[in-house]
């Protein structure tokens, strides 16, 4: 008998996800992999939300200043396989004329330069380090996969949202930004 509880104790230790100094505790279930990737217009039209994020100073920013044209919101992080793989495609539109502005919002715990440092290294040079390190706006915006990606109009309602990794020079791709208005 003690044998077998013995033999418990170390298989239920095996099946330990991480340990606490290797994960981030408020990170979403996963990463979205591609065959998983789908358009969902269930929120059309939800505002967009008016939480305080970090601008790529690192000062505070209220989401609300986004509004007044068409703008992408990216969540993603840098553990993101699917976030990382897609983040060319979204720097590449980010350059485009008459695009819809993007904001690529890390969900990452890491401070601000270490997100910044991710980008430059990654030669992403359009976009800038955003960060939600306390991951709220993922609560508020009921994300549970990274990458999502949300289009909000010129009123600041949402048109789309996006999750998992896309190509978004893509003419799929395209074509759903110009819903934007």
């Amino acid at each position: 008998m003690r044998r077998f509880v013995l033999l418990l104790a170390l298989l239920a230790s095996a099946c330990q996800q991480s340990s606490p100094a290797n994960r981030q505790d408020n990170a979403p279930a996963a990463s979205a992999p591609r065959t998983g990737a789908k358009l969902d217009r269930s929120h059309a039209g939800a505002a967009l939300p008016d939480l305080v994020i970090k601008d790529p100073d690192g000062e505070d920013m209220s989401m609300s200043e986004l509004g007044g044209k068409p703008v992408l919101v990216n969540l993603w992080a840098t553990w993101c396989a699917p976030c990382i793989k897609e983040l060319p495609t979204l720097d590449a539109l980010a350059r485009e004329p008459g695009a819809p502005s993007v904001v690529a919002v890390s969900q990452d715990m890491e401070p601000q330069p270490v997100v910044a440092d991710f980008l430059a290294r990654n030669h992403i040079g359009k976009l800038e380090a955003y960060q939600d390190s306390e991951n709220r706006l993922m609560g508020e915006l009921k994300v549970e996969v990274l990458p999502t990606t949300i289009l909000y109009d010129s009123t600041g309602r949402e048109v789309w949202r996006y999750t998992g990794e896309n190509d978004w020079k893509s003419s799929a791709a395209k074509a759903l930004l110009a819903e934007a208005k």
